[in-house]
């Protein structure tokens, strides 16, 4: 997560009378920053149907994200869509921070907005049963970590599973939610493990 440098051409006076003064020569200009990556849809863990990657966009998502909501500041962020052909779509979501110390900070609130998200859900809506798991770190530049919601309404019978990640490159830090009908054992746990490395390593 780089200011561009102007160099003033340094002129040289000459000690001894009678000669010119010299110039040296202007360093060149430092290159514009480059854009943290995304993912691209082929590196989501597979899907009975393939992957379709959305534009992307700067900003906060108009419809949020559930459980980020209110942690992610708009000033920075940028996001991408991700859906297939059946019940399964995927977000993630990039924020460069002023400083790596500001990132930090932001990928700590995030986590627990995480760890927090069902107790929250359920505030909101009587009658949604689930368990939250947090399933450890990947080891990738400064960290990544995964956690699993798993929610339910036994009135109607539906169930439905949360993949989430959180990782962080210097002052980029990003947030992965994939998302489908079902339950944790047909969720596939390895594989957005894997792509969560992915993410984080492909920011810079």
């Amino acid at each position: 997560m780089r200011t561009t440098r102007t160099f003033r051409t340094a002129l040289l006076t000459a000690a001894v009378a009678g000669l010119a003064a010299t110039a040296l020569p202007a360093a060149p200009a430092a290159a514009a920053p480059v854009a943290p990556k995304f993912l691209s849809a082929g590196q989501w863990p597979a899907s009975l149907t393939p992957w379709t990657a959305g534009p992307v966009h700067k900003g906060l998502p108009e419809d949020g994200s559930v459980c980020s909501a209110g942690t992610i500041p708009a000033k920075g962020t940028r996001h991408r869509d991700f859906r297939t052909e059946l019940d399964t779509g995927a977000r993630q979501t990039i924020i460069v921070a002023p400083t790596a110390a500001k990132a930090k900070a932001l990928a700590a609130e995030l986590r627990t907005a995480l760890a927090t998200c069902l107790d929250r859900l359920k505030e909101r809506e009587p009658g949604l049963e689930g368990v939250s798991r947090y399933h450890g770190r990947v080891n990738v530049e400064e960290g990544a970590h995964v956690y699993s919601i798993d929610t339910s309404y036994p009135e109607v019978g539906s169930t439905d599973i949360g993949l989430h990640s959180v990782g962080r490159d210097g002052r980029t830090v990003t947030v992965l939610e994939w998302g489908q009908l079902g339950d944790l054992d047909g969720a596939p746990l390895k594989g957005f493990r894997r792509t969560t490395g992915t993410a984080v390593a492909k920011l810079h």
